[in-house]
């Protein structure tokens, strides 16, 4: 793509001479109006940004851009030669927007508003905020586009309508584009979103995962910031391609059975020149206090939810992945960070609200009307909140008091399971709680159980290296740390790397150590994570109730000096269920005695262990049959070897019937 110069003033500075526009003549009427400032326009993206529109034959595009803070606002590009007064705005009466069309502005033309304040001597350059493609950085000027794409995921499309995701096994696969994988012999650029395709959905179909997350694919300038310092809330990246080639990877995806979840991010934007910071020389979308509108960890903007324009702009932003991408649910993004008002700030820092306290009520406010809005209109979406305190009901639905998502990150299980798998065997036993404290909650939100991306940088080390003791130990807890993941309720989500055993933290700077593939015992990891997703899909009771208590019962969770868990993934009917044995130590068990609520033969289905995995090879050899021995509270019993820091899968089998107890005889306590 050309590059094109900084606009700038090729004429002397004047009065645009543009008086005030009818508005139902430039698109944007007075129901437009109403809706924008009352912050219930969820399709700004119709309306506001650059437009094709040919107009009496000859080919250009319409501008239209919000800056009520301005007194005068230009479009500039090549169409233009860069010259402002050639690329006067009128202002829309009563709105605050600026519009104008301009001949020769066509597919692929750069451009930039110069946005010239009220306030005295501020001007700036500024890109597009509903720019559908930006340059690829570090340039920074918008690109007249078209989102033009011929879909052939209709199928998909329509059962998502009625899907209920509740009770649908959820496996999702996190990944950064940039560094998953690079081009081979170029390992300096990215792949393109379609170069992509060809090796992501043969992967994601033999490991078993049912979705795929991106970080965040909305234009950033600054690549080591992932995603998370967004500039373009409605533009691709551009590093990977154009919008048309990330409409073919979802449709592909799609095709291929495989949802797709964006990060999205409206909890701060950065400071860029160019961006949305004090846009039109006013502090238009964030605060101007820095008490509210700076974000103290990310030294970026807070946006300011309690203007109904912002609100707008957001939510536009959130319905547009959904409707002209297709994705299938937001992620997102630093909830917690919007809910509270004294978030990493120390007292004198913040301002309380009116009733005096540090709930952020505008944010809560917009989340709700935020879900509520992708369930209206995109009915089978999901929405899933990174949320990291024990703010209610974030994962119920807002007529009930809700913030309306549909699931809520764990990351308090996330927490604890890693601590305590870090921990050396020997010393689980004081540590037990953290292993069962989960199911005092689990069911107050439907939960995912996430290792994302923040787990594996910053020096915390990979997944497989978090783990202790020798090689043949790390990658034994490991594979059990991802059974009890898989066992527990709760959807799924796993970082790239983790699935194969990554040694090193992940970077974005490189892709993925892929050479480890070719070694027996990470080839076994990546295997037992597939076999986790098959069984997961297969097996109604490990996904059906994943939010339901009743889902869930323990057989044993007080055996800390053993350190082994025991517990029921119950099914209706109660012939499927399944049952989970988890030993955490370096000890094999046998003989180990657990009660079962069904009489007959119990088939080990997955074993940690198992020498295909990398394992030893110990365990039940298949199958189990039940003693009339009652224990664990459960009217029969069985006696199993518990291999070594592994997870045991067991299901009933109905086709072995074993006689029952002679008459007389009482079952041991």
């Amino acid at each position: 793509m050309k590059r094109e110069p900084d606009p700038v003033e090729a004429l002397p500075p004047t009065d645009n001479g543009v008086g005030p526009s009818n508005s139902s003549i430039e698109g944007f009427g007075p129901d437009d109006v109403h809706l924008f400032g009352e912050g219930k326009h969820f399709r700004l993206y119709e309306k506001l940004g650059a437009h094709l529109e040919t107009r009496d034959g000859r080919a250009g595009a319409t501008f239209t851009v919000w800056a009520p803070g301005a007194r005068r606002v230009s479009v500039v590009g090549g169409f233009n030669r860069w010259r402002t007064r050639a690329g006067a705005l009128a202002p829309i009466v009563d709105s605050g927007l600026w519009t104008g069309w301009f001949e020769g502005a066509t597919p692929g033309s750069l451009y930039k508003y110069r946005i010239e304040s009220q306030v005295k001597n501020h001007a700036e350059n500024k890109a597009d905020p509903f720019a559908f493609r930006s340059q690829e950085p570090p340039d920074r000027a918008s690109v007249v586009w078209d989102l033009d794409y011929a879909w052939g995921d209709e199928a998909w499309m329509s059962a998502r309508v009625s899907a209920v995701h509740a009770k649908r096994p959820m496996s999702i696969y996190e990944l950064h584009v940039g560094s998953w994988r690079r081009p081979a012999g170029d390992p300096e650029s990215f792949l393109n979103y379609r170069d992509l395709t060809e090796t992501l959905i043969p992967y994601l179909l033999r490991m078993g995962f049912s979705h795929v997350q991106l970080l965040p694919v909305m234009e950033h300038p600054y690549y080591p910031s992932w995603g998370y310092q967004t500039t373009g809330y409605f533009a691709a990246t551009a590093r990977y391609g154009t919008p048309q080639d990330l409409m073919y990877l979802i449709d592909r995806l799609h095709q291929s059975g495989i949802g797709v979840i964006l990060d999205w991010v409206p909890s701060h934007f950065p400071n860029d020149a160019h961006g949305l910071a004090f846009f039109d020389g006013t502090f238009l979308f964030e605060h101007a206090d820095p008490r509210l509108g700076f974000h103290p960890d990310w030294k970026s903007a807070i946006f300011n939810y309690g203007r109904p324009q912002v609100r707008s702009f957001l939510t536009s932003s959130a319905l547009f992945w959904l409707d002209r991408y297709h994705a299938d649910g937001l992620r997102v993004d630093g909830v917690a960070s919007m809910l509270y008002l004294d978030y990493s700030r120390k007292a004198g820092e913040w301002i309380p609200n009116r009733f005096g306290g540090r709930e952020n009520l505008d944010a809560i406010e917009f989340l709700r009307g935020l879900n509520a809005a992708v369930h209206e209109h995109h009915p089978g979406a999901v929405t899933i909140a990174e949320e990291s305190t024990a703010w209610p009901m974030v994962s119920r639905p807002t007529h009930i008091g809700g913030l309306g998502f549909d699931m809520k990150w764990d990351m308090g299980w996330m927490h604890d399971s890693l601590h305590y798998m870090s921990l050396d065997p020997i010393h689980r036993k004081f540590h037990h709680g953290a292993a069962t404290f989960r199911m005092v909650y689990a069911f107050s939100e439907n939960f995912v159980l996430a290792f994302s991306h923040d787990e594996v940088v910053h020096g915390k080390r990979s997944l497989l290296d978090k783990m202790p003791g020798d090689t043949w130990q790390k990658f034994a807890n490991l594979r059990a740390l991802f059974g009890l993941m898989w066992g527990h309720p709760g959807k799924k989500l796993l970082f790239m790397g983790g699935e194969s055993g990554q040694w090193r933290e992940w970077s974005h700077e490189r892709e993925l150590d892929w050479s480890l593939a070719d070694e027996p015992v990470h080839r076994g990891l990546a295997l037992w994570v597939a076999d986790l997703n098959r069984l997961y899909r297969d097996k109604r009771a490990l996904h059906e109730r994943d939010f339901d208590s009743q889902g869930f019962s323990w057989i044993d969770c007080a055996d800390a000096d053993q350190s082994v868990l025991v517990f029921l993934r119950r099914s209706d009917p109660p012939e499927q269920s399944l049952i989970l044995i988890a030993n955490l130590t370096s000890l094999p068990r046998h003989d180990y005695r657990i009660g079962v609520p069904l009489s007959g033969s119990w088939r080990e289905l997955l074993n940690s262990d198992a020498e295909c995995y990398g394992g030893s090879g110990l365990g039940n050899y298949g199958e189990k049959a039940t003693e009339s021995l009652g224990y664990h509270g459960q009217p029969s019993s069985l006696c199993l070897t518990l291999p070594p820091l592994a997870v045991l899968f067991l299901e009933h089998d109905p086709t072995i019937v074993v006689p029952a107890p002679a008459a007389g005889t009482e079952p041991a306590a």
